[in-house]
């Protein structure tokens, strides 16, 4: 018998290659423990800014898109804001995906991995895990985080075998240090379940909503990181062995 709860969205997009394998059917959830600098979505900070609604009323819309994403590759996609900040509403979402025969992907910054149980992750297909960095002061600092609780869940991941994409974006002046690039490179090739990293340039394409919001952007100064540097970090992964975009 099928579970109802409530939860509480943003919004829904459909993406290619981008959130995971083929074209996805992506859901925003709401709410977000972390503050970082350079995101995009600080309108999915907040629980109470979303809209709720029932795992019945998502399953309807994804079944919509069924045919299509089936076709193309692809699969359901929860993001955020923080999934694991509504860890049951999330959950049932994938089992309810799973159970139709959908591939499931989490986009998550592992901040709140341990919220995920052994059975959550068991209907999990691929995570999509963003490393915000590898120095825990740069963590800290860019996040209002800490780094360990990331790097624990990605160690579980690995152990319980689900399939991961690490991510991780490419700030100057913050995230392009070789040395910590190094480090994270080094982990991330011990973990036998990664399948890509995605080096992905810091942009602005977020700056607007923060205006929307009254909101300073802290980043507003900083500029793209070139493709030179952009170039230099994958080369730093790929020296490890990893696939790199």
């Amino acid at each position: 018998m099928a579970v109802t709860m409530n939860g509480r969205i943003h919004s829904w997009d459909l993406s290619t290659g981008v959130d995971g394998p083929g074209t996805r059917f992506v859901l925003f959830v709401s709410g977000c423990p972390l503050r970082c600098l350079y995101c995009a979505n600080p309108d999915t900070w907040h629980m109470r800014d979303g809209k709720e609604t029932t795992v019945d009323e998502v399953m309807r819309e994804i079944e919509k898109y069924r045919a299509f994403i089936t076709t193309a590759g692809g699969g359901v996609t929860v993001t955020g804001g923080e999934p694991l900040l509504q860890p049951a509403f999330t959950g049932e979402i994938l089992r309810r995906c799973k159970e139709a025969g959908l591939h499931t992907a989490l986009d998550t910054s592992g901040f709140l991995g341990a919220r995920a149980s052994d059975e959550f992750l068991s209907e999990t297909d691929l995570v999509l895990l963003d490393i915000k960095s590898f120095d825990v002061n740069t963590y800290r600092r860019l996040t209002g985080g800490e780094l360990g609780p990331t790097l624990n869940f990605a160690t579980r991941l690995d152990r319980l075998g689900v399939p991961m994409w690490i991510r991780y974006v490419l700030v100057p002046g913050w995230t392009d240090d070789p040395e910590s690039v190094e480090g994270l490179a080094s982990f991330v090739a011990g973990l036998g379940t990664v399948d890509r990293v995605d080096v992905l340039p810091f942009h602005k394409l977020g700056a607007a909503k923060y205006e929307v919001l009254s909101l300073p952007f802290p980043l507003r100064d900083t500029p793209g990181p070139t493709r030179d540097s952009v170039e230099r970090v994958r080369e730093q992964f790929r020296e490890h062995g990893l696939k790199t975009y």
